[in-house]
This record gives structure tokens, C-alpha cells and sequence, in this order.
């Protein structure tokens, strides 16, 4: 049984896909892939303050946010459909 309809792939956001997948996939992959995520970007946080960057960080994911909102969501698009390839390819 396949994890989504190719018609309803189609038609909803790669965010509503992600979900969708997380509801429906084997929770030990979804669990799996999950933690990847996480621990990269732990990984990233750890650099940013080795380097006393985490400050700079914070101000500047609040820049990007207000000044280039359409250019983060496709940014977050890009890991939802990312994540959603590696919880599907590993379910078939």
C-alpha cells in the first residue's frame, strides 16, 4: 500500500506532505529521520558558539525571516520534501 496518492501528492504543500508521511510512515524510520535533523542541527548550533556566533545567529534568522520570507519557505520546502524522500525511499 503506498504512504500517499499521487493525486493528493499534487495537490497539498510539501509541509502537508511531511506530515502526512510522519502520521502514516513506520515510526521507527520517521523516528530515525527525525534525529538526522536534529543532530545536524545541533552539529550547526555547536560550530555557531565554538565560534561566538550564536548571537549574530539568532539576530540574523530573525532578519531573513522578515526581509526574505518567500526565499525561507522554499528553503523549509526543500527540507520537507528532503526529509519526506529519505522516510519514503526507506518504506518502500
Amino acid at each position: 500500500m503506498p504512504l500517499f496518492d499521487d493525486d493528493d501528492f499534487m495537490m497539498t504543500t510539501p509541509r502537508e506532505n511531511f506530515f502526512q508521511i510522519l502520521r502514516t510512515a513506520n515510526q521507527n524510520i520517521v523516528e530515525k529521520e527525525i534525529e538526522k535533523v536534529i543532530e545536524r542541527l545541533a552539529v550547526a548550533e555547536k560550530m555557531l558558539e565554538e565560534q561566538g556566533l550564536d548571537e549574530e545567529y539568532e539576530r540574523r534568522v530573525r532578519s531573513e525571516i522578515a526581509s526574505a520570507p518567500e526565499d525561507m519557505e522554499n528553503r523549509k520546502n526543500s527540507l520537507f520534501i528532503e526529509t519526506v524522500g529519505n522516510i519514503v525511499t526507506q518504506c518502500e
